[in-house]
């Protein structure tokens, strides 16, 4: 299928450009890249230089492709990702967790920055993410089912590990992080949601509100990863502060946490 020749096509690439075989792959979000700079890289590869890799559009999402180590773990790290609202196929905003399932990566940490809908929620928190909703308004598995890549109808009962997020939790407990755990909800964006959006959106049980992350945890448990999801509350959602919402507000709040983010999940994967 061109799917599994296009995939093929980039591992080849990679396994060219690096000897490092990861088990963990890490998606940074936007605001979040600096944790790509925080490992000890060994490699390191720009999304433009990767076949069918289309480099990412949006400030914040550098768009590089790094490759390290993480106390014992080979990780890698994609620092930042591409989006569907940016006119991208859903087989393309997936492409690259496709390409890190055949290339033997085992666990998936996914990354994002979010707006908060819970009341207690204060931009600068951390959101563990329990279960999605996907508002995206597709499922990146809609299509021919690619038998070796998972089943045609997929269980997603437990999308996002227990045995991982109890983990994340003791180090965030331990470090003394504040954070939240609940239900992610993806949008397709990219206007922000308006403020009867907002109240919707916390009536179904949403507790956070993105343009993103979803398709991946999706793909990656069809294929057999085990998924953590983070999320970054960078501020909370229309309606719900007197501010008006920008991207920059959204660079500046995860800039202002980077070190305890990076902090927490180094610690957290160096302890996997």
């Amino acid at each position: 299928m061109e799917t599994q020749k296009k995939v093929q096509e980039t591992l080849n690439f990679i396994r060219q450009k690096t000897k490092l075989k990861p088990l963990v792959g890490i998606v940074l979000g936007s605001g979040l890249a600096s944790f790509g700079e925080a490992i000890d890289v060994r490699d390191e590869i720009f999304y433009s230089d990767l076949p069918h890799f289309p480099p990412p559009t949006v400030e914040g999402h550098p768009g590089k492709l790094i490759l390290g180590h993480i106390g014992k773990h080979p990780v890698a790290i994609l620092q930042g990702r591409i989006h569907y609202y940016e006119g991208h196929s859903p087989e393309n905003v997936i492409f690259s967790t496709r390409v890190f399932a055949q290339w033997g990566i085992q666990t998936l940490i996914l990354t994002n920055a979010a707006g908060g809908l819970q009341p207690k929620m204060r931009p600068g928190d951390f959101m563990v993410i329990t279960d999605h909703i996907n508002l995206m308004g597709y499922n990146p598995l809609r299509g021919v089912n690619i038998e070796e890549y998972g089943p045609r109808f997929p269980d997603m009962t437990e999308v996002y590990s227990s045995h991982l997020r109890q983990k994340l939790v003791d180090v965030l407990n331990q470090q003394k992080v504040p954070f939240h755990e609940g239900i992610y909800c993806g949008v397709s964006g990219p206007s922000y949601e308006t403020p009867a959006e907002v109240r919707y959106l916390a009536q179904i049980g949403a507790s956070a509100v993105g343009m993103s992350t979803v398709p991946e945890a999706i793909t990656a448990y069809h294929m057999g990863l085990e998924v953590l999801g983070i999320s970054c509350i960078t501020n909370l959602a229309a309606g719900l502060s007197p501010n008006k919402l920008t991207h920059d507000e959204v660079k500046k709040t995860a800039h202002h946490v980077e070190k305890i983010f990076c902090r927490f999940l180094k610690n957290f994967v160096a302890n996997l």
